[in-house]
């Protein structure tokens, strides 16, 4: 019988599993009848290696070729893991009162966070869950806008084009409401799917779904959501200028009739699908035109870069630090650029195939400067793979998850105009006050008009897996909590026959979005200790660690401890605390915060 490799995306989590075979599945690996917690743990380790082959060769081939075949197998594939999760963790209570090593206990613990969502015990139900959770992500994957009939389609990629380039109200509007009804189908799977995957979170010991999120950081659920909430507050006041300025700049685009002195920005005007970065409307709102040439994606086009062309200028940066280049395997199986004939999900992820060595990226590449930002991150998480691979399979995780979202960010940080012109991507540098105002709007227009998003994503689905928030509400919710942290609203008005989250890839996919909230703060951290390591002395903002082989070392040794230890010593070792702090946000964005609170002088700022 010809053999094949079927699969499914893990959406930067262990939710999904597999089948390897075109034939009927192989049976469950069932864990065995009790040792002791060592040996128990030792063979969990083992098996769920074993298992992870199989899964993430699955859900690779399902990111990258959507159809009905790969979307049952899938489906399948998470039903087997899952049922090995459930029989894993139920034998693992066995040891819960005995006398274990730090290290075992440590393990014991993360293994029932090894799922963002435990299914049900009861077979049938575990099987609806995998189901759902196939069939939703699969049908985000294959979305499409078509206002006009099939011959005018449009997918993600290009209705996000057109977010990021068209000033015209009525096409913006219209784009984002196309999109935005492609997640209408998903509601009613999401409701199932809140109710199954609370009940296996129960099952294993924690109330719901959300407090098991928060449980994976080595605290309890509520010092988490405390922790989270003044974090928040320490960068909420540069948020409210930057927000300020951006709505009286936008004011002069589109009209007072469209962008209210004392109301949320229409979200359909920030130049990106979910008005989570705004890097694209820099154009609109440049405080200095002219000053620098920041234009990276006319360089990246006019030099006729292509997607590998980019992935290796983002492999050389971390080689520069010490990292080994990428094994053959990434360049001959990672997906760089989208395929014209087939669907895809080109939401970009970084894959640890084997555990070892087999990494990978799925990201459908163009030439700009978001794609090259991106690649820049996404090896992030490959190096951190690579870094970690020696650690039992159990510890093979970042620190924390916003551990693993801010390695690659701390690089893109190093970035900067000088490096950017070094290599060829922007004209020369010129230091003066203007430029650096320049510089540092266009990177808080990425970096700190996220914050509040990040945040509000996973407080929605705290408060939906909890109960607070009903299915009847999900959708006013969801728009009261964006423009509570955001002071961002609809284009237009929503109904509960709306289901707006859906429309972002991390919910139907189900992945923690909390992580990325905490890699904003985390980077800035990470990027000043590194700064500090490689002896750079000026501004912060003006610091690149390219080929710092010192700052290179510190940031090896800590990716290599994995998630052996508590996040708090794991920071210390590169940062000297052991607490999260956005201090270096604050003191980065120093001479934009001051410029920014001049401008705003005498404006109405806030919103009703």
């Amino acid at each position: 019988m010809t053999r094949c490799r079927i699969a499914r995306s893990l959406s930067m989590s262990l939710l999904t599993l597999v089948v390897s075979a075109c034939g009927r599945p192989p049976e469950p690996i069932i864990p065995q009848p009790p040792v002791n917690g060592d040996e128990f743990v030792a063979r969990i380790n083992q098996e769920m290696r074993d298992l992870s082959l199989e899964l993430n060769a699955a859900g690779f081939t399902y990111a990258t070729f959507i159809n009905p075949d790969t979307e049952f197998l899938n489906a399948k594939a998470n039903e087997r893991y899952l049922t090995y999760f459930s029989k894993a963790v139920a034998e693992s209570r066995a040891y819960e009162e005995q006398q274990l090593s730090p290290a075992t206990r440590r393990a014991l613990h993360l293994l029932k966070l090894s799922v963002a969502a435990p299914a049900p015990s009861d077979p049938a139900k575990r099987t609806e869950l995998a189901a759902i959770a196939s069939r939703m992500e699969g049908m985000y994957g294959a979305a499409k806008y078509c206002p006009q009939g099939p011959d005018s389609c449009r997918d993600q990629t290009q209705l996000t084009e057109v977010m990021a380039r068209s000033r015209n109200y009525d096409e913006l509007t219209d784009v984002w409401t196309g999109w935005h009804a492609t997640a209408r189908p998903l509601r009613k799977d999401y409701v199932r799917f809140v109710e199954l995957a609370n009940q296996g979170a129960r099952e294993i010991g924690f109330t719901d779904l959300g407090a098991m999120w928060r449980s994976g950081y080595d605290m309890k659920p509520e010092e988490f959501t405390r922790e989270a909430a003044r974090l928040w507050d320490q960068v909420k006041p540069l948020y409210s200028q930057l927000h300020c300025y951006v709505r009286s700049s936008l004011q002069k685009t589109y009209g007072a009739n469209h962008v209210a002195d004392d109301k949320p920005i229409p979200a359909q005007l920030l130049g990106n699908m979910w008005a989570q970065q705004w890097a694209e409307i820099y154009p609109l709102v440049e405080p200095y035109p002219g000053v620098n040439d920041l234009d990276v994606t006319a360089a990246l086009v006019k030099q006729k870069y292509d997607a590998v062309r980019i992935a290796r200028s983002a492999e050389s940066f971390y080689v520069s630090l010490g990292f080994p280049k990428l094994p053959d395997s990434f360049w001959q199986r990672s997906l760089l650029k989208k395929p014209a004939d087939r669907d895809v999900q080109c939401h970009a992820s970084a894959w640890h195939m084997d555990s070892r060595e087999d990494v990978r990226i799925k990201q459908c590449i163009e030439p700009d400067q978001e794609s090259l930002m991106t690649v820049y991150h996404e090896l992030g998480h490959v190096f951190y793979y690579l870094s970690y691979k020696d650690q039992p399979y159990l510890f093979q995780n970042g620190a924390h998850d916003g551990f693993h979202e801010a390695i690659g960010d701390a690089i893109n940080l190093s970035m900067t105009p000088a490096y950017l012109h070094d290599i060829g991507l922007t004209g020369e540098v010129k230091r003066s006050e203007q430029a650096t105002i320049n510089e540092q709007m266009k990177l808080a227009l990425d970096k700190i008009a996220f914050l509040p998003f990040g945040k509000l994503i996973d407080e929605w689905r705290w408060k939906v897996f909890s109960g607070e928030i009903k299915p009847e509400n999900y959708n006013a919710a969801w728009w009261q909590l964006r423009e509570q942290y955001q002071g961002v609203g609809a284009p237009v008005p929503r109904t509960e026959q709306d289901f707006d989250p859906g429309a972002k890839y991390h919910i139907p996919a189900n992945t923690p979005y909390t992580r990325y909230f905490l890699s904003y703060i985390l980077q800035f951290q990470f990027h000043k200790a590194l700064c500090a390591a490689a002896g750079f002395k000026g501004p912060l903002s003006e610091c690149s660690v390219y080929a710092s082989a010192e700052a290179g070392k510190h940031f090896r040794d800590m990716l290599a401890l994995g998630q052996s230890q508590p996040w708090q010593e794991t920071l210390e070792k590169l940062t000297g605390t052991r607490q999260m702090d956005a201090s270096a946000i604050i003191e980065y964005f120093a001479p934009l915060m001051g410029w920014l609170e001049t401008q705003n002088k005498g404006k109405t700022c806030g919103w009703q």
